[in-house]
């Protein structure tokens, strides 16, 4: 019976308390309370995108669409490329363009004789010309006075008379009070080295007609000296009163209307510059037609270019008066110095000029230093020389 009784009894449900949580700040438990009969627990598989595997996997299949994709628009990708470069070689060009266009406001054809500034500079330098006008040509002529020769001179033996120079007195000048025609006739007889250095109390040889003195040089004879010389022998032999044509080293003959070479002229009259750049630096281009750095345009090159770095000392090629220091769009900043006998020099392009107008300088002397001011592709000197207003060769009157 007892037995029955137990089973016949009814269940009571078992309750399972688990302490969630405590909170202490009110110093009060709570508990919540589970029916054991909801809790059942199951072993289940878990899906996650996020797992590792996951991950390379799906890294994996990106890699491979993404090169699916890259192989089927290869040549869209490659035009692509080639345009966006394009547009930015384009959008590169137009800025420069626009820069270029900004610093030089109107079209500029560049070293042609139409060019406003050099044009205004040739003007500049016939002005200079007028004031320090040469009194010789470049062969020694003097200029003004009648070149013919009298061929009845010519027959007749070279006399020599001594002059002593005064004050105020030139080269030129006393050729003139003398009948000369050509300051070589003197410069050679009295063998002077620069016709800068004549001075008051000095003796000169004056000779009774034109010409200069040769030595004889070993394997010289007086048929081939003529012939050097374009004089005939007959006057040879006449004006140095020879009556053989032996010849022997070292003998001193009068060549009768025959002048110093132009560069030996140059020498003697102080007309040869020294070069304006003594450190190291490269003849980038000469005086000439050459086709234009920019455009490429064939175009006259006013004078020669000598490229060294930035800030090189620039020198004065010759002793003169600095008559313009100045800047425009072609030059830059620049210089101009008027020298004796009709030359001036130019100096452009520079970073900073140093000598200031109406400065006398010696030949040598720091005038400014090297830059690219004005129309210029880098550091270099633009180097021109003027002869009676009108440009020449730099390179027929630089020491080399």
């Amino acid at each position: 019976m007892e037995i029955i009784s137990f089973v016949q009894q009814s269940k009571k449900k078992s309750r399972i308390t688990f302490p969630i949580r405590q909170k202490s700040y009110k110093s009060v438990a709570y508990a919540y309370t589970y029916p054991s009969e909801k809790h059942i627990f199951k072993a289940g598989r878990v899906n996650s995108s996020l797992t590792v595997k996951g991950a390379f996997a799906a890294i994996g299949q990106g890699l491979t669409s993404s090169g699916e994709w890259f192989v089927k628009n290869i040549k869209a990708i490659v035009i692509s490329v080639f345009v966006i470069v394009g547009c930015i070689g384009v959008a590169g060009a137009a800025i420069f363009t626009t820069n270029y266009l900004l610093s030089h406001t109107k079209a500029i054809t560049i070293n042609s004789e139409e060019a406003f500034d050099i044009a205004n500079l040739d003007k500049l330098m016939a002005a200079f010309a007028l004031e320090s006008s040469a009194e010789v040509d470049e062969n020694g002529l003097i200029i003004g006075e009648d070149s013919s020769i009298d061929m009845s001179a010519l027959s007749q033996p070279v006399e020599y008379q001594t002059y002593t120079v005064k004050s105020g007195d030139t080269i030129s000048g006393i050729a003139i009070k003398f009948g000369l025609k050509n300051i070589s006739t003197l410069i050679s007889v009295n063998d002077i080295g620069n016709v800068r250095t004549l001075a008051a109390g000095q003796k000169l040889k004056i000779p009774s007609i034109d010409g200069i003195v040769y030595t004889v040089q070993k394997g010289d004879s007086l048929t081939s000296i003529a012939s050097a010389n374009n004089v005939k022998l007959e006057t040879l032999l006449d004006v140095n009163e020879l009556t053989t044509e032996t010849l022997t080293a070292g003998q001193v003959l009068f060549l009768p209307g025959v002048g110093l070479d132009q560069k030996t002229l140059q020498s003697r009259m102080g007309e040869l510059f020294i070069l304006p750049i003594s450190a190291s630096f490269k003849w980038s281009s000469p005086y000439g037609w050459r086709a234009d750095p920019f455009t490429g345009v064939q175009s006259f090159h006013t004078g020669t270019d000598m490229a060294c770095p930035e800030g090189t000392p620039i020198l004065a090629a010759m002793s003169g008066k600095i008559a313009e220091v100045g800047n425009n769009r072609t030059y830059g900043n620049y210089i101009i110095i008027n020298h004796n006998n009709g030359y001036q020099t130019v100096y452009a392009h520079m970073s900073k000029t140093i000598a200031k107008k109406g400065q006398w300088v010696s030949q040598g002397t720091k005038i400014g230093l090297v830059g690219s001011t004005g129309y210029s592709t880098g550091p270099h000197l633009h180097f021109m020389v003027y002869k009676n207003g009108n440009r020449i060769d730099p390179m027929t009157v630089l020491k080399k």
